[in-house]
């Protein structure tokens, strides 16, 4: 399990954010369809995992009648190399790149309880201690991490503090021979906490204003646990309120400074964000082969369900959705690779460009964990629906699908959360000169004023049409957040109903750019004809990204214009928000029958 690709490609690396105003090339992302032979084997060694291991208990995993079947499985997965995808192979992982440990995450996705567990070792469990700890630290742990010997979890959560991390009660004080931090508090929500043999402590040391992290082992004593809670979903993972009495850590064992946890647990967050969104990709594949296997199957009528164009709408939108959110995905983690590398090749160490990479594309991963679970819920809702009557049953499959994918909008920080950060971070990067929002808003202010320009010079490129429509989806984002700015200016913090729907806005911009990028890129390596579906695709998108774009443009508008300004910027939006009459009806039945004729999910 290599590191790279097998081919180096000179990818243009951009900013984080970046993608508002900058077009992007093709050629300069990364598309799934490029993944090498050997990560297709990875690829189909999680898939057999799954099929072995998995896929025949999840009712015996979600009865939680047998508590050693979930860390069993684990361990199975250690044996294979799964739990040290990210850990580098001198602890005794695969040292993986970052797009490799996505797409690990995205077919293990599809393993509903499973996928929490493993997720929650591997990413908020072990990479504290990868990316923040010391040699002595990383020595110890690490090797135990990477294998499954030692289960991780991550004790952040509290009763009183969960979106506002940094408010934690849970207390750390220095024993008087200075040897020990004594913790006291309660933590909640705590996945693994049942059977973990480590855990990542974020508590705050005597009266600090930050939080700071530990590296607590079980075996230290004064760590008591509720029952396991009782949950609408991912009933298989252990939930389990963690209480700390008089617990005694080690000095040695605080992770990193003083203090700096809450950013410790920030940039942790930004790669469990867009992890999340990969595993929600493989959970929507699975469900759309599932849906289309079943409409193939049940007959009403005298017919197959899947000639009906109802059921074409719904599977051609699912795949439509997943298809675009995997496209924008491998899209953000290709340049946090592309940022990785050319940081360690600046001399900057491995764990530190990590953390400076994915800082650096915070605002893409909160995009996609927003856009990833939306999407699985969205499938999920309609593979329901396509089931009928059993669809609603415990026996079919989408049960537990539909009770599975309602977490992932509150785990990694709310959906709510991660919209309002998305416009956050863009605002203060462009405050601190990190990111020229201003020339682009301002030349979109000034083209509001000007007369439009009619003409019709066609190139004859790619997806011409197409392309200009992203960039006016683009700039009604900017008149729009520039003009609220311009009102509002330190107001707009508190008008969260608006900065949501410019989140909307931002985010249907770049997943449409992604899928239309990935397109073009694949219509150049297997040619135009050999893409059919996939162009399709890109035009029910498109047209759905500008209809959803209109409408929180319209909502953000309303509720700080008025008068002149108001009808200025209407008449804006419905300049940057037009496109061409297409038949996507007739669309999304290819796209549907290319997937009802294979009976699942090829993209």
């Amino acid at each position: 399990m290599s590191q790279q690709n097998d081919e180096t490609v000179d990818r243009k690396i951009p900013k984080g954010g970046e993608f508002l105003i900058r077009e992007t090339a093709a050629q300069d992302i990364f598309i799934p369809e490029e993944w090498t032979e050997e990560q297709k084997m990875i690829e189909q060694t999680c898939k057999d995992f799954l099929d072995q291991e998995v896929y025949p208990k999840l009712d015996e995993i979600d009865s939680m009648e047998h508590p050693e079947l979930m860390p069993s499985i684990l361990d199975k997965a250690g044996q294979l190399g799964l739990l040290g995808t990210s850990v580098p192979e001198q602890y005794g992982g695969f040292g993986m790149n970052f797009n490799t440990t996505m797409l690990v995450a995205e077919v293990t996705g599809a393993g509903h309880s499973f996928a929490v567990a493993l997720n929650a070792h591997t990413g908020i469990g072990t990479l504290p201690i990868l990316y923040y700890g010391n040699d002595e630290q990383k020595d110890k742990y690490l090797p135990k991490l990477a294998t499954g010997e030692w289960k991780a979890c991550y004790c952040l959560t509290e009763p009183d503090s969960g979106s506002d991390a940094n408010s934690g009660k849970t207390k750390a004080v220095l024993s008087d021979d200075g040897k020990h931090y004594i913790l006291n508090g309660q933590k909640m929500w705590i996945t693994n906490g049942g059977f973990a043999d480590l855990l990542i402590v974020f508590a705050k040391i005597d009266d600090d204003k930050n939080l700071s992290a530990f590296i607590v082992e079980k075996e230290y004593g004064g760590i008591t646990m509720n029952e396991e809670e009782k949950k609408m979903g991912i009933k298989g993972s252990s939930t389990r309120q963690v209480f700390f009495n008089d617990t005694p850590v080690p000095v040695e064992n605080l992770l990193s400074e003083r203090g700096n946890g809450f950013k410790i647990a920030v940039n942790i967050l930004n790669v469990g964000r867009i992890k999340l969104g990969a595993s929600a990709i493989g959970a929507s594949k699975e469900v759309i082969s599932a849906a289309t296997n079943y409409a193939n199957e049940r007959k009403q009528f005298g017919v197959k369900i899947s000639s009906f164009g109802a059921i074409k709408q719904k599977i051609a939108d699912m795949a439509i959705k997943t298809f675009a959110s995997e496209a924008a995905c491998y899209r953000a983690g290709q340049n946090i690779d592309d940022a990785y590398d050319a940081l360690v090749e600046k001399g900057t160490s491995p764990a530190e460009a990590r953390l400076k990479s994915l800082e650096e594309f915070a605002i893409e991963c909160a995009i996609m964990k927003v856009h990833g679970s939306e999407v699985l819920d969205f499938c999920v809702d309609e593979g329901v629906q396509i089931y009928g009557g059993m669809g609603y049953s415990a026996e079919g499959p989408m049960d537990r699908a539909y009770r599975d994918s309602r977490i992932n909008r509150i785990f990694e920080g709310t959906n709510e959360i991660n919209r309002l950060l998305t416009v956050d971070m863009l605002l203060k990067r462009a405050l601190k000169g990190r990111l020229d929002l201003m020339s682009p808003a301002m030349a979109v202010q000034k083209e509001l004023t000007s007369i439009p320009d009619f003409s019709s010079t066609s190139t004859g490129e790619i997806f011409e049409e197409e392309k200009k429509a992203i960039r006016n989806l683009k700039k009604a984002g900017l008149m729009t957040a520039g003009a609220a700015v311009q009102k509002l200016m330190d107001k707009l913090q508190d008008e969260q109903e608006l900065l949501m729907h410019l989140a909307d806005m931002l985010i249907e911009g770049y997943v449409a750019e992604s899928i239309l990028l990935r397109v073009e890129k694949m219509m150049g390596m297997r040619g135009e004809d050999a893409c059919a579906a996939e162009k399709e695709m890109v035009m029910c998108y498109l047209h759905d990204a500008v209809e959803k774009a209109n409408w929180a443009g319209k909502q953000a508008i309303y509720s700080f214009a008025d008068g002149d300004e108001q009808r200025l910027l209407l008449l804006g939006l419905k300049r940057f928000t037009k496109l061409q009459p297409y038949n996507l009806k007739d669309s999304r039945r290819k796209i549907a029958d290319h997937i009802i004729g294979k009976n699942e999910y090829t993209f």
